[in-house]
């Protein structure tokens, strides 16, 4: 009888693990649509000669120039003065960048083949950013917008900086000059000795990109040309993959010129250890650079408390982009650096969350994604110092920098207390209280650009709980829509006295992502109603002392023989936040599998959902279903025969605005959803259930959807996203477990003295 069971355990166990198998090769076989852009370029490299000094003869290092006209390398090195920025290659990799269609290939097939952590980084180079970095200094800063911009919180140190009104950059004062190395193509993922070859040679890197500039300057000088602004004495580092690791490695080597390094920035790389460790070494390694990167953050004291001197990487700021759920070499959770380094002095951010990128996106993508690497090529033009022609010396600023060039202002981010004014140069005609309207419900909605004022009490209107305050538009903060808060009722927003009694809080706006706006059929028409592309929020602290609130929408402009611009939307409301809680437990997650769980949406319904799952979805990624069941059309009277099959299809489109949904995860931050009607939301975490030492996480959701109209909701766990995420997070550790359960039957057999290690070693 026993022998019986445990031949049933074995079987269930096999058939599992096959299920589990075919369900997630299943869902990774299926193509990604990350929604990336490609980016083209010219590229030229100039080989720098090495000097006598260098670690080994059979890297190189080489400078990027875009361009299709042929250069000479000589003359080009002589006029070298910019800002350098040295990439490093990881796994397998090149200073080059192989074509699109390989790329696209080779991305396939990490999707299809468990191999993937095994897998070269022979198309993750530096062309893209150099290409983009030289169009963005061409083309000068990104334009500035009027949407709530991410400032530094207090534990990062920001408070000095907010307060000092730091402004970034209206114009570039020097380019970048783009190195990179060139490592043979080798395998740096495999072994630790081999990763500490290549940090040897990015340190001599570093110190020939330097000696170059001072070369390329007494060239100048004995020819007699004028020299202009000052010798760079530090090299921004920009690591992808193991190369952001291989970048810290040379921070903290022995042999690197003091303050030669003070930025970093690594894209989609391990920090906290190695994706695989297929060798000690390679543990070892990465244990002994994040030791030394704490101590190198410590303040040293004497015994009585005195202080002795500065950290030794307290001039040194890091940030890590991870690709999101989407990359499956290098999870977020590694690329963290909790731990490693303090929020004074860096930060992670996942693609999916980061302003004007808003996609998670494959391993090798990350480095051509043409939405990232613009975004973060004015990011790093914006940190040079336009007085030094140098990158900031300051490390608040540069990290303040980062923070609003990259991070999203959403509500869970958003730091700002005190509002701005829109600018005076963004002004409309006021023509007075004839043009107001007085709403008198606690929801509030704009179909079109009337030029018109639409005051809310809020004594009124935000009784009985409803002291919060949201709206959701696609009209543009200042220029298209402006936001204000009376102590009492005035006449014009432009009279003196008016102006000083009312506090404008359109800065809070915060800039959401929208898919394409629907195409009109003709001039003046609408398909479908717009997408929201931003979100306003007040709290009870932010209107307290305030008896109204007004929102001005823009007249809208005409153009002689252009057509009218697209439809505009705006749909704002007073609520309680405990009205649209709901929890899912996890008995209720896991129930949904086999039967989802369905909700009713009446009309009137509050315009934001929070919803909170208890069990992550990193590991249980659920499907969130919406489906229209009506938007007052017969309301309006219309006959039934006219509201049957149109009033769930082309009305209601034309009424309701499509959902939003803006995720949030502990460990890799924000993940944003638009136009969701049906939709697998996953985001990359891992909950510590095979830890009984961690806490596991938890997932909130924040849904957006139009109270106009009545919705049919429906959330399950997706079985198959839910078998590729186990698979990808936990394969690993189930194959060491098996293995070791294999070794418990042969000690049956063998000497149980020599197996008793072998079973010691694979469970720790």
């Amino acid at each position: 009888m026993r022998g019986f069971r445990a031949t049933l355990r074995v079987a269930a166990t096999v058939i599992l693990t096959l299920w589990i198998g075919i369900a997630a090769f299943y869902h990774l076989l299926k193509p990604i649509s990350n929604g990336c852009v490609m980016t083209y370029m010219y590229p030229t490299y100039i080989p720098i000669l090495s000097t006598e000094g260098a670690s080994s003869m059979k890297y190189g290092l080489y400078l990027y120039h875009e361009g299709w006209r042929k250069i000479d390398f000589k003359e080009h090195l002589k006029q070298l003065n910019g800002v350098p920025v040295l990439f490093i290659p990881g796994n397998g990799g090149s200073y080059k960048q192989a074509r699109s269609i390989f790329r696209f290939s080779l991305a396939m097939l990490n999707r299809a083949s468990l191999s993937f952590l095994l897998a070269g980084d022979l198309f993750r180079k530096v062309r893209s950013l150099a290409a983009e970095s030289d169009r963005a200094y061409q083309g000068g800063s990104l334009e500035h917008s009027f949407y709530q911009e991410v400032f530094l919180t207090s534990e990062e140190g920001g408070a000095d900086m907010n307060a000092s009104g730091f402004q970034l950059p209206n114009q570039y004062s020097c380019k970048l000059d783009w190195f990179a190395v060139d490592l043979e193509g080798e395998h740096s993922a495999m072994d630790g000795q081999i990763l500490e070859e290549h940090a040897e040679y990015v340190v001599y890197a570093i110190h020939r990109i330097l000696d170059q500039y001072r070369e390329s300057h007494e060239a100048r000088e004995r020819e007699g040309s004028a020299a202009s602004g000052s010798l760079p004495k530090s090299v921004i580092l920009v690591g992808h993959s193991m190369g952001g690791f291989i970048a810290r490695a040379a921070i903290i080597h022995p042999l690197l010129r003091k303050s030669a390094v003070e930025t970093v920035l690594t894209l989609s790389s391990p920090h906290q250890s190695p994706p695989l460790a297929l060798q000690p070494s390679l543990g070892y390694y990465f244990a002994s650079v994040n030791h030394e990167w704490r101590k190198g953050y410590e303040v040293h004291t004497t015994l009585t408390g005195h202080h002795v001197s500065d950290p030794r990487l307290s001039h040194v700021v890091v940030v890590s982009i991870s690709g999101g759920y989407h990359d499956y070499q290098v999870r977020s959770e590694l690329e963290s650096l909790d731990g490693i380094v303090p929020s004074t002095h860096g930060f992670m951010i996942t693609s999916m969350g980061m302003k004007n990128v808003w996609l998670s996106m494959e391993h090798q993508a990350i480095l051509w994604c043409n939405q990232l690497v613009v975004q973060v090529s004015h990011t790093l033009l914006s940190l040079i110092d336009s007085r030094t022609g140098q990158p900031f010396l300051d490390t608040r600023k540069r990290l303040a920098i980062f923070s609003r060039m990259l991070r999203s202002a959403t509500p869970e981010n958003s730091q700002v207390r005190t509002f701005s004014s829109c600018p005076s140069s963004v002004h409309w005609s006021d023509d007075g209280l004839e043009r107001d309207l007085y709403i008198q419900t606690t929801t509030v909605t704009v179909l079109a650009m009337d030029g018109r004022r639409r005051w809310l009490d809020i004594q009124k209107l935000g009784s009985n709980g409803k002291s919060h305050f949201i709206f959701v538009t696609n009209l543009a903060p200042c220029s298209g829509v402006r936001i204000h808060l009376w102590p009492e009722k005035g006449k014009s927003t432009l009279d003196l006295s008016a102006s000083e009694r009312a506090l404008e809080v359109t800065s809070k706006m915060v800039h959401i992502p929208s898919r394409q706006a629907p195409r009109q059929t003709e001039p003046g028409s609408q398909t479908e109603q717009v997408p929201p592309s931003s979100i306003f929020q007040l709290g009870p602290e932010d209107m307290r002392g305030f008896r109204f609130l007004t929102i001005s929408v823009a007249p809208r402009p005409t153009f002689s023989g252009r057509p009218p611009p697209a439809a505009s939307m705006a749909v704002g409301q007073f609520f309680n936040p405990q009205e649209g809680e709901i929890e899912f437990s996890p008995q209720s997650m896991l129930l949904s599998t086999y039967s989802p769980k369905e909700m009713f949406l009446k009309e009137d319904h509050p315009l934001t959902f929070n919803l909170s799952f208890a069990i992550s979805l990193g590991l249980l990624p659920a499907t969130l279903s919406l489906r229209t069941e009506s938007c007052g059309i017969k309301k309006a009277a219309l006959p039934d025969e006219e509201t049957g099959h149109m009033e769930n299809s082309r009305l209601c489109k034309m009424r309701c605005f499509p959902p939003v949904a803006l995720a949030w995860d502990p460990m890799s931050g924000l993940h944003i959803f638009p136009n969701l009607y049906s939709e697998t939301i996953v985001v990359d975490s891992s909950p510590a259930i095979l830890s009984f030492s961690q806490r596991s996480e938890k997932t909130t959701v924040l849904l957006l959807v139009d109270p106009h109209c009545s919705y049919k909701t429906s959330v399950a766990v997706s079985i198959t996203a839910a078998a590729s995420r186990f698979l990808l997070l936990y394969s690993s550790q189930v194959i060491k477990f098996k293995i070791a359960d294999i070794l418990v039957y042969l000690m049956l057999d063998i000497n149980f003295r020599q197996f008793s290690k072998i079973y010691l070693w694979f469970y720790h």
